[in-house]
């Protein structure tokens, strides 16, 4: 039987210890771990392992020797509980031996857990899960984590008192990261607040996230923004040195822009502007945004806007000659010496 996503999220945090198996596949190599780990944890409960409840193979091994998966299923177990053979890295070339052991399979044998990369729809494995009674195919894709399997991470990881828009701001930092980033952030934030009893709040978040060339390319824009020229050339430099061109940083700072006028135009000031952005800032960076939309105004800010077109522009002409670093150094010192002005 195939599972849609949202029906794959509840069977996940509470599977069926009675089915035959379940096949879980996708491109993200991170996501089909995090889902199987998901899965077997609350299958198996603690101690699998050391039960010898859980039997992991390869998918490789089963070219060799296809009765691999029937025999582990079959064997019978020193410890009482639910058992699962785990079979990994599956392909269609070692399909015959999986639907010979869905086929075997009676109550009270092990549940077989199969993990592939992204399968077709005539994939004769993804087929003989999707066309069994007794079995599930899940679909893994690469979509932002929903605001409950957020919650589920939350919780999972023992982190406590986090209100409501703390939980928004991890649900924004959850699609700007990889899976497990994410789940690490989150586990990292559990142990930040150990024997903590305060909310969670903005600070302890952006104390935990990883740094990235986001963060250098945040600090760029702000120091045009609020109008240090004599900060920029460091900071490109740095920014150079992580590998940073400069067409990336003039599409950042053309959007850090954009959100600034978007926030300065609005009918009801930048205070109503800066509440319908989506997604959301929080903390000292709605703050700061804040602070930069007001101080500039919406008829500087499309000055500004036009300066970082026409540099956009000439970097992408076939006759620029000028090193294109040096080309946006030039319109960000003018950008800030544009908010210093009156």
């Amino acid at each position: 039987m195939k599972l849609s996503p949202r029906e794959a999220e509840g069977y996940f945090a509470k599977p069926d210890a009675g089915k035959t198996g379940l096949l879980i596949y996708g491109a993200d190599g991170m996501r089909l771990a995090l889902k199987r780990q998901q899965v077997l944890a609350a299958l198996l409960g603690p101690g699998a392992e050391e039960e010898m409840r859980l039997t992991r193979m390869p998918g490789s091994d089963l070219r060799g020797d296809p009765t691999l998966v029937l025999d582990a299923i079959k064997a019978v177990g020193f410890f009482p509980g639910p058992r699962a053979v785990f079979v990994e890295d599956t392909t269609d070339a070692v399909a015959p031996a999986l639907i010979s052991a869905l086929e075997d399979w009676a109550p009270g044998d092990a549940q077989i857990i199969v993990t592939a990369g992204q399968l077709k729809p005539s994939s004769k494995i993804r087929k003989a899960f999707e066309s069994h009674a007794n079995a599930y195919a899940v679909g893994i894709y690469d979509d932002p984590p929903s605001r409950a399997e957020v919650e589920r991470i939350v919780s999972t990881a023992g982190l406590q008192n986090v209100p409501r828009d703390m939980m928004a701001a991890l649900s924004e930092l959850a699609v700007s990261l990889s899976p497990g980033d994410f789940a690490q952030t989150v586990e990292k934030l559990s142990l930040y607040k150990r024997d903590d009893p305060s909310a969670l709040s903005i600070d302890d978040i952006e104390a935990c996230a990883p740094q990235s060339n986001e963060a250098a390319l945040d600090d760029v824009l702000n120091v045009v923004a609020e109008g240090q020229p004599g900060q920029i050339g460091p900071l490109i430099r740095r920014l150079q040195a992580q590998g940073t061109n400069g067409v990336t940083l003039c599409i950042g700072a053309t959007r850090h822009f954009r959100t600034l006028y978007a926030c300065a135009s609005d009918p009801g000031g930048a205070a109503q502007g800066i509440g319908k952005l989506r997604p959301p800032v929080y903390g000292k960076r709605r703050d700061r945004i804040l602070r930069q939309a007001q101080g500039w105004g919406a008829p500087k800010l499309q000055t500004a806007l036009s300066v970082l077109t026409d540099t956009d522009l000439a970097l992408r002409s076939a006759g620029q000659t000028a090193p294109a670093m040096a080309l946006v150094e030039r319109a960000m010192i003018r950008l800030a010496m544009l908010a210093r002005s009156r």
